[in-house]
């Protein structure tokens, strides 16, 4: 068989994959679809894009403390720009505070919250956020430009699974766990289905793709493993974590389980740099035994721990600072507040960031020797 019918049958099997893998998320999607479902408070509320066509009045300005921040209150003319009431001319009262400041001038486009009064008219009730649609989307548009331009086939592939994890959290995993399914052994399915199919997407059917799916499979299955006994040890529950009063308000009118809500949460924030660290190692071995096909297994093995050595170093470190930056503001609020470090050390919310941070690099770290081992096992033709 000549080298390019390999590659087309090759590339038209990732495809078909993909295209197997969409067809799981969209019966998946599907199937948890909540039908005739009673509409929440915030589904009820009517929110629409407008662009401020002027200013009618304006007592706002900035304080010492606001760091530039201006404060008070603007009555505003809105012209509706979607929804059912697009281009209907309203007034509406802006109020700036240090924690709600959306400033408006002339061609502002925020976002509104309608309601109906007795006429029947609408009216604003609060303008709560800008519109930042256009910008993001342009941000978006901006990443996929230059992973396609740079990465070529294998970025749009990359694209394409990205896609696919975000939607298969999204559409699957979250209805699942609202349904009521076990938080942990959902994570742990849909991390398998998506590293699964990520990696085929980008790599199609090889050797390299086994190795690195079995490797990242197991690598986010130890970290989930270790984070589950340590908060088993501590104790640590989803009832600890920071959103934990509005979830339990949500649980009591639906089967949705707050227990392993962090461990889950630990295993889909650890999936994306256990995959880069499995499919680095991979490539690499593959590399190595197309180089030297008489390479030993023994010698696989080495040199798949050495490659490790140095990515496990980084990821786990940009894992850690990604924990700790997220939670920054709350490790400012300990230094504001001057809490003695033993507080700090074993405050709920310093413990659930330890967890998650050093669970993860667990699954790093345990992701190389299991990548490595695989590797030398089916790579080599030899022992």
């Amino acid at each position: 068989m000549q080298p390019w019918k390999a590659l087309t049958r090759r590339r038209a099997a990732s495809i078909a994959a993909g295209l197997f893998f969409f067809l799981i998320l969209v019966a998946g999607g599907i199937a948890l679809r909540s039908e005739n479902a009673e509409l929440t408070a915030a589904q009820k509320r009517t929110f629409a894009v407008a662009e401020v066509t002027d200013i009618l009045a304006d007592d706002a300005q900035p304080e010492p403390w606001s760091e530039g921040l201006r404060l008070g209150a603007q009555t505003v003319e809105l012209e509706i720009c979607s929804g059912p009431y697009e281009g209907t001319i309203l007034e509406a009262t802006n109020y700036l505070s240090a924690y709600s400041n959306v400033d408006c001038t002339l061609g502002t486009r925020v976002i509104v919250r309608l309601d109906l009064d007795d006429n029947g008219q609408p009216y604003v009730i609060s303008i709560p956020n800008y519109d930042r649609g256009i910008v993001l989307a342009g941000m978006v548009a901006v990443f996929a430009l230059l992973l396609v331009v740079i990465g070529g086939k294998k970025g749009v592939m990359a694209l394409l699974g990205l896609a696919y994890t975000l939607a298969g959290i999204w559409f699957l995993l979250i209805p699942m766990v609202l349904k009521g399914a076990d938080p942990i052994w959902s994570a742990v399915l849909i991390a398998a289905l998506t590293a699964v199919a990520s990696l085929l997407m980008l790599t199609g059917f090889s050797r390299k793709t086994l190795c690195a799916g079995l490797g990242c499979v197991g690598g986010v299955a130890a970290a989930a493993l270790f984070a589950w006994v340590v908060s088993q040890i501590t104790p640590i529950s989803g009832f600890n974590m920071s959103e934990a009063e509005d979830l339990v308000l949500r649980a009591y009118d639906s089967p949705l389980s707050i227990r392993g809500l962090l461990v889950s949460g630990i295993l889909i924030a650890a999936l994306g740099a256990v995959m880069d660290v499995a499919m680095s190692i991979s490539s690499a071995c593959q590399e190595l035994q197309t180089v030297d096909p008489n390479i030993t297994r023994l010698q696989l093995f080495r040199s798949g721990m050495n490659i490790g050595r140095d990515a496990m170093g980084t990821m786990a470190n940009t894992l850690i600072l990604a924990f700790a930056g997220a939670s920054f503001n709350m490790l400012l609020l300990f230094q504001v507040y001057g809490y003695p470090l033993i507080q700090v050390i074993n405050s709920d919310t310093m413990a659930i960031e330890l967890i998650q941070s050093v669970a993860g690099s667990v699954g790093i770290i345990l992701t190389v020797p299991l990548v490595s081992l695989i590797s030398s096992l089916i790579f080599p033709k030899k022992a």
